[in-house]
């Protein structure tokens, strides 16, 4: 694999180009097709730029309230929960985690409270919940955990519930949107469907690392947070079924690659797969079953960044976001997006 430093993925983002608020209807947003040339189009310009018989593969993990806010005595208390341990005991990143003991009680509302389990580090802690329905607890305490680049000071607005979501969430755990598929509408889905272009479900529940920075000057030295995920054998026969006809296998988001290309084989079998992933895809990886990507425009210096470059050509991707950035796109999770070709 070839060795990069941290630098080469970096770039220069005016502020004004974050996008706080997202684009209604959802698929009126920007869309940049990223192949030998660049092509500006709008999301529901999607079935023109695909082939009857192409294979759409997205995510339905479905973001939970995460972000709690309460207190322990006198002092403030804010916790993320990031991944399900057992039962009610979730692992979480509380701020000030250092201030936090083992046995610690944190009130977070009249219905929900959580003594500390366990420490670990970076100000990572477990919680043992004390509630009879932690789900519902969660709907009545919690927020949506949005990354820390959307400004919803104190806490965030009540359209964020269901902005933050995609139209076909389902299945509950993940503490980030996997935001390619926020862009989704029925009738862009039924439009697509009337090309002949299928559809196939996939369940990554999208974890903190999403939002975490890379620090290593050597990127290959970060380590990526382990993601829960599921591949039925249904998708997976869809998958190969597909590439043995010579259609193509499109990915909606970042998360869907992953975990398709986590539970697939040199020669690009899929197999049904049911566990952890923490893969991590720099320029030199050799995809295996994906042949185009959905995905929003993502942070200098990210993970994500660094998936893209390796996906379509990291000169390619370059070219490609100071386009956008001259041509007012919109960027990060509630922003535009792309579709690129495998370079």
């Amino acid at each position: 694999m070839n060795r990069f430093t941290l630098d080469e993925f970096n770039f220069n983002l005016p502020a004004d180009r974050i996008a706080q608020e997202p684009v209604r209807p959802r698929d009126s947003a920007r869309l940049l097709e990223i192949g030998q040339t660049l092509n500006d189009c709008v999301i529901r310009d999607l079935p023109e730029l695909l082939t009857p018989g192409d294979l759409i593969i997205i995510n339905d993990t479905k973001v939970i309230p995460a972000r709690l806010h309460g207190k322990r005595g006198d002092v403030n208390i804010e916790a993320t929960l990031h991944r399900h341990v057992e039962k009610n005991m979730w692992r979480a990143f509380a701020r000030p985690g250092r201030r936090l003991r083992l046995n610690d009680l944190i009130v977070f509302g009249e219905d929900l409270s959580a003594s500390v389990a366990k420490k670990l580090d970076d100000g990572e802690i477990i919680l043992n919940f004390i509630t009879n329905d932690l789900k519902m607890s969660l709907l009545k305490n919690g927020e949506m955990p949005l990354p820390p680049y959307i400004n919803r000071l104190p806490k965030s607005q009540e359209d964020d519930y269901g902005d933050y979501q995609t139209i076909y969430a389902k299945k509950p755990g993940a503490v980030a949107a996997p935001t390619a598929g926020l862009h989704f509408t029925q009738q862009l889905f039924d439009k697509l469907a009337y090309k002949g272009i299928r559809f196939a479900k996939v369940t990554l529940h999208v974890g903190p690392g999403t939002f975490l920075p890379v620090r290593n000057e050597r990127p290959e030295e970060h380590t990526m947070h382990a993601e829960v995920g599921r591949i039925t054998s249904k998708t997976a026969n869809l998958i190969n079924d597909t590439r043995s006809l010579g259609k193509q296998i499109v990915a909606v988001g970042t998360t869907s690659l992953r975990l398709i290309e986590s539970a697939a084989s040199e020669n690009g079998e899929v197999s049904e797969f049911d566990g952890e992933t923490d893969l991590f895809i720099l320029p030199g990886y050799k995809f295996k079953a994906v042949d185009m990507l959905i995905t929003n425009f993502h942070l200098p210096k990210s993970t994500l960044f660094m998936l893209v470059s390796a996906f379509s050509g990291l000169e390619r991707i370059r070219n490609a976001y100071q386009h956008a950035i001259k041509d007012h796109y919109r960027f990060y999770s509630y922003g535009d997006a792309c579709l690129l070709h495998r370079g």
